[in-house]
Parts: structure tokens; sequence; C-alpha cells
């Protein structure tokens, strides 16, 4: 008989990769099949410490900016969006390029050109510096759209025409603290625009609600993701305001700190959607080696969604 503790492992579902990221993960490995290596990645593809690594052992090579891309290299955009300038900078310099901007992030993209058109100031709801964020706002020029970050500054931002605004959303931001924002918007701007279709993806609000699903159960929360990875954070604050005393994000399973999990009895696991199963399954392995684990599944909606890769990949 063993003289491990028992542990019940509740494993939230919908997890890991969302489409817009195992896109952006083709779209790479495509184009260093097609071309060879190596193949220059504008930012992180999407923010995973173990997708970059793996990626780069196949022979990407992850730059800051087009300064650091050779005249005769190729180069991909990652998933986040990139500002207008930088495919203007890639055309002036004739590199062949591939955006693997997620559709979703895209779909913002156009929503901001078109309230910009129809006149309107723009709020966008996120958070200053993210990839995403600094993508998006440069679509349009800089007076264009203003950054609003929490509800304080939702309840204080200053608009010179209340009656020509609209608002877009980072899509990787809570969507109960994106929804605060948007009520205080709506309270003090009547007559705010704001998107057809909710802007934070689908899959960003099949993780949060997955894990509101497990929190209350657990009495810790493991979520996988890299520390830079805005989703996984949110999950991890997800999991402490649903009820679990303990919710921590780490990249791996040796970044586990287990003596803080020493007595629990129901560990819930996730991870972000830039995360990939494999580091999930590693966590388990781990767990195994000191619990004698029992493992439920808590599925909250089936996830079917595909995205094509780019013309130029496929032709």
């Amino acid at each position: 008989m063993s003289d491990r503790p028992n542990l019940t492992i509740l494993l939230a579902g919908p997890r890991g990769f969302c489409a817009g990221v195992d896109r952006a993960i083709q779209i790479v490995e495509t184009a260093l099949a097609r071309y060879g290596p190596p193949i220059y990645v504008r930012h992180e593809i999407v923010h995973n410490r173990h997708v970059v690594t793996a990626l780069e052992a196949k022979g990407a090579v992850f730059v800051a900016e087009l300064d650091d891309v050779p005249a005769d290299a190729r180069v991909v955009f990652s998933a986040h969006g990139v500002p207008k300038s930088v495919p203007v900078e890639a055309q002036r310099r004739e590199l062949f390029y591939v955006d693997a901007t997620c559709p979703l992030v895209s779909k913002v993209h156009r929503e901001a050109e078109r309230h910009h058109d129809a006149g309107r100031l723009i709020i966008m709801i996120g958070h200053a510096g993210h990839p995403e964020v600094v993508g998006t706002m440069g679509q349009l020029p800089p007076a264009a759209i203003v950054l609003v970050e929490d509800l304080a500054q939702a309840e204080t931002v200053d608009v010179a025409d209340p009656s020509e605004l609209a608002f877009i959303t980072q899509t990787t931001l809570s969507v109960d603290d994106t929804a605060q924002i948007v009520a205080a918007l709506k309270q003090r701007f009547p007559a705010i625009h704001g998107p057809k279709q909710e802007d934070i993806c689908y899959a960003t609000t099949n993780r949060q609600q997955a894990v509101k699903t497990i929190a209350g159960r657990c009495d810790a929360v493991i979520v996988l993701g890299s520390p830079n990875s805005s989703n996984s954070n949110r999950l991890v604050e997800v999991a402490g305001r649903s009820g679990c005393p303990l919710a921590m994000l780490v990249d791996g399973a040796a970044d586990v700190d287990w003596q803080r999990l020493a007595g629990i009895r129901t560990l819930g696991i996730t991870a972000g959607a830039s995360a990939p199963e494999i580091l999930v399954e590693q966590v388990i392995d781990a767990c195994r080696l000191r619990f004698d684990v029992t493992i439920e599944e808590v599925n909250v909606t089936l996830e079917d969604i595909r995205f094509k890769l780019p013309r130029v990949l496929v032709a």
C-alpha cells in the first residue's frame, strides 16, 4: 500500500493552445520547412518560453525589431499583431514577410479603423506596453486612440466629444474586469459605440470560465504559462477571485514550489492559450511521484475553431 497522500487533480477544459496560437506556430514551422532556416520572427511568436525554445531549435531566430533582420532574410510577425509601420518598413526593405497576427486580433484592428473612419475617438481597454496593444494602437495616428487600463482610468478619462466615441479591447483581458470598465464607460458616455461581437477572444473567455468552474473545489490551482503571457496571468487572478486559496503561475513542472502544495487534497490544473499540453502532462507526471493521483476532467465547452494559414504558405 502506498504511503503517498491522495490527490485529486481537476483538469480544466478547455486549456492550452487556442486556434490563433496553433496557427502562428504552424506558420513558423511551415516557413522553416518550405524555405529552410533561418526564419526570423519579430518578437516572440507567442508568449511562451517552451514554444520559443522549441522553434529556435528548428531554426527560428527571434528579434526585437526589423533592424535585426538581414536584408535577404525571411521574417514572420508575431500572433499579437504589429503596428502598420512594421509591414511598411518590411516592404521598403523588400523583405519577404508573413503576418501571423491572430485573426481575432486583426478583427480588432479593423474595428479600430472603422471607428476612426466614422470620425470617432477610440478608447482601447488594455495593458500598456503589451505587444497586442502596441500593434492595435499602431493601426491609427497617435491621437486617434486613448488607452484605458483599469476602472479608475475609465472613471476619469477625458474626451473632447462624448457623442463621437467608441471602445475596443485587448483580446486577452479578464472578462469580469473588462465588464466593469465597459459599464463605467457606458455610464459616463451613453452614446459610446462598442464592438458588434465582444473583443475578448473565445479562448480567453472559455479558459477563464473553466477555471471559475473548478476553483471553488480546489486547495490550489496551477496555471501553466510564461510570466509575460497576459491570458495566463488572468487565469491566476480568476482562480483566486473564484474561491481558490492558492493560485500559481508556473512555466513548467520544474518551477512548481512543492512545499506550497504540502497538505493539499485537490489540485486544479489549467494552461494559458499559448502553453502546450505537454507542460500539463509533465506536471501530472511530477504529481504522480509525490501523490496517489486521481484525475477528473472538467470541460465547460468544446472548441473546434481552426484558422487557415496565409495563402503565401499554402500556394
